[in-house]
């Protein structure tokens, strides 16, 4: 079997099984998902696949990570060999990321194996694009607000908007990691959707509205959507696939929302500087999005 680690909120655990469902798929084996460490602490809300998506979400069990990885699948040993400095002593069944570039080694890998990593790109499963999405078709169809928000994307020339706020701008070490996108790139990114999109009419996501309202003026016709909360935060992402254009942030949660828009003509513009430090994204951002 094939065996991904999954750690943070929505769009990192879509990442990791994306990258474990091709190569289940490449190999001819089941695909099971390490969800242990959602129990150790709090992220977001927990692991959400199951819960989100239609696809066949198969957890797997300590015997299951135990039969791959041996006396290695303890927290504490999993956590010591994924350390790059211990990667001589590391089973080869554990594939722990090197980089946050393409790892061309995916290739090559066999089977059984154990997955650890964020593995951001498209590249991992491209050749399975249609299968990954039809396995994150969402569960249940919208309703309430989002079934009319939903009529109303369907009905105009939508982009959809997104500003990540949250734990970018208050926690610390996290903004010190991502930085948070500047009101300049908004703004060129409006003005290049607006010079290229006839009558658009944008759709503006964020988990801070206030902020937003009180901060960018995109002067056009737009909707602003905060009612997804909570455990219905995924609902976002689903208005946000519907949109057929996206002005997306440095979160992997926009980058799904555009991604799952199967429009061959979408327009997606996304930032360049993903990161405070200057880790290129060229393999994270799918040729033909726009990097501003």
């Amino acid at each position: 079997m094939v065996i991904t680690q999954l750690v943070g909120g929505l769009g990192n655990q879509m990442f990791q099984y994306a990258v474990g469902r091709a190569l289940s798929l490449a190999r001819g084996v089941p695909l099971r998902l390490d969800v242990s460490a959602f129990s150790m602490f709090e992220i977001h809300q927990g692991f959400e696949l199951e819960r989100v998506f239609s696809g066949r979400m198969e957890v797997a069990e300590p015997a299951d990570v135990h039969s791959v990885l041996g006396w290695q699948s303890s927290t504490r040993a999993l956590r010591l060999f994924s350390r790059a400095e211990m990667q001589f002593a590391r089973s080869a069944k554990l594939i722990v990321e090197p980089s946050f570039n393409y790892f061309c080694g995916i290739r090559d890998i066999t089977v059984p194996c154990y997955l650890k990593g964020y593995w951001q790109s498209e590249r991992y499963f491209s050749d399975v694009a249609q299968t990954i999405r039809d396995d994150f078709t969402f569960r249940v169809p919208p309703s309430g607000r989002n079934f009319e928000l939903a009529r109303h994307i369907d009905g105009v020339n939508a982009v959809s908007l997104h500003i990540r706020r949250g734990d970018y701008s208050s926690n610390p070490k996290t903004l010190a990691m991502h930085g948070l996108c500047s009101l300049k790139y908004y703004a060129e990114a409006i003005d290049l959707v607006v010079d290229r999109i006839p009558e658009p009419m944008f759709f503006v996501f964020s988990d801070d509205m206030h902020w937003v309202q009180a901060n960018l003026h995109i002067g056009y016709p737009c909707e602003y959507i905060d009612h997804n909360r909570g455990a219905e935060s995924y609902n976002d992402m689903r208005l946000m696939s519907l949109c057929k254009h996206h002005i997306i942030a440095n979160s992997s949660f926009s980058w799904w929302g555009a991604w799952l828009n199967p429009g061959v003509t979408k327009l997606v513009v996304a930032p360049r500087q993903w990161f405070t430090n200057p880790t290129s994204v060229e393999d994270l951002l799918p040729a033909g999005w726009i990097k501003l």
